[in-house]
């Protein structure tokens, strides 16, 4: 198919595309959209069409042959794994007669992580960007799917996204900010005295527990670590919400083609492994991904996911740690709600229609939570802070 200056065509699997050509699209900064992440959620089967995610992935050729942009799209026969919930969407429009599915999800499945999602070589045609858009839309038509989603894109795609006639949505996550600090102590320096009084009372207790952390990555990573921390991620995950996604073949490869990118916090008691917490190091962040435990340890949770995520970003001078989706528990931890955001192709001129009335209200409502969330904020202010306990 044609648009603009450039040819687009369909991928059925990261196989039929170089890393390399894909990799001059993704960039290096967000490591969940490159061929090594992606292809290895395929190549483990944990995406295909027998899950409910059928890779359908867009490229632009440029005249000369040059890919000069991508998408990570699906073809979908359910809602799971996306962190953006339409679930209500797809009763309304059943009820109404209609078939909700299949849709075209353009995504990192199973990832609430925000980052590019219309990838485009940086000295490619600025047109094309447009041109992928269109091509996702015309994908729909021929296709025939109720809708496509595009979820926890950047901004400027959000933007983009809006401005060719999509529908607009947000959210919000937690976010923890580097302002430059020397330590751990430098951070909770910043804190209000009572916040900080907390912390060291976690960090203490679990101390104190008896539990041994390692942070591990690269060569350090071996095999038992995978064996481990799948044990947890089962454990936890089938607890939580009954069927994990991700399977065993998924962390192998993971640790086999993105070992350098992974941070993995494990936590030992005599000897044995009884918790970790998995996360993938960008080019200026830290994004938190999976927890697990099969023992429970008071704080635990807290002091492998998000304050040994913090230490980490400090010693290697990183900007931010992102610590996925949900939990309000993580502001009190430092982490600050920032605004995550999706967009919707709706095929429906109605429904459209009334999804447009509704997701206005929306968000609205989203942006007064985050600023009211931002209000609470856990750092010190001269004037409010009480002044007492450890400086």
């Amino acid at each position: 198919m044609a648009a603009a200056a450039v040819t687009v065509r369909l991928l059925q699997g990261l196989g039929e595309i170089a890393a390399a050509e894909w990799d001059a699209c993704a960039g290096t900064a967000n490591p969940f959209v490159s061929h090594a992440f992606l292809s290895t959620l395929e190549h483990s089967g944990t995406v295909s069409g027998r899950t409910g995610w059928l890779p359908v992935h867009l490229v632009a050729e440029a005249p000369g042959g040059r890919i000069d942009g991508a998408v990570p799209m699906y073809l979908k026969s359910h809602s799971f794994g996306e962190y953006v919930f339409d679930h209500a969407w797809a009763d309304a429009y059943q009820q109404a007669g209609g078939d909700y599915y299949p849709k075209l999800q353009i995504a990192v499945p199973f990832t609430p992580v925000p980052g590019p999602r219309l990838l485009v070589r940086p000295d490619a045609d600025p047109a094309t960007a447009a041109s992928l858009i269109r091509a996702i839309e015309l994908v729909g038509r021929q296709q025939s799917v109720s809708s496509a989603h595009v979820t926890f894109p950047d901004p400027a795609a959000w933007h983009r996204l809006g401005e060719a006639g999509w529908l607009l949505r947000s959210g919000h996550q937690y976010h923890w900010h580097n302002q430059g600090y020397r330590s751990f102590d430098d951070f909770l320096a910043a804190l209000s005295s009572r916040k900080r009084k907390a912390i060291r009372k976690e960090r203490r207790a679990v101390a104190d527990s008896g539990v041994a952390i390692e942070v591990l990555t690269g060569a350090a990573l071996r095999p038992e670590h995978w064996d481990a921390f799948y044990r947890f991620y089962i454990d936890t995950g089938s607890r939580k919400w009954g069927r994990p996604y991700l399977n065993r073949g998924f962390f192998h490869r993971l640790g086999a083609v993105l070992a350098e990118r992974v941070v993995l916090v494990m936590a030992a008691r005599n000897g044995r492994w009884i918790a970790g917490a998995l996360n993938l190091l960008g080019q200026d962040a830290l994004y938190g991904r999976h927890w697990g435990a099969v023992e429970d340890v008071p704080f635990l949770h807290f002091e492998t996911c998000y304050y040994r995520a913090i230490e980490f970003a400090i010693t290697h001078g990183l900007a931010r740690v992102e610590a996925g989706a949900q939990g309000e528990h993580k502001l009190q931890r430092g982490y600050l709600p920032v605004p995550t955001y999706s967009a919707h192709w709706i095929r429906d001129a109605g429904f459209r229609r009334v999804l447009d009335h509704h997701l206005r209200r929306e968000r609205e409502m989203v942006g007064h939570t985050v600023a009211a969330l931002g209000e609470a904020t856990p750092y010190r202010h001269e004037a409010a802070d009480d002044g007492c306990g450890e400086p």
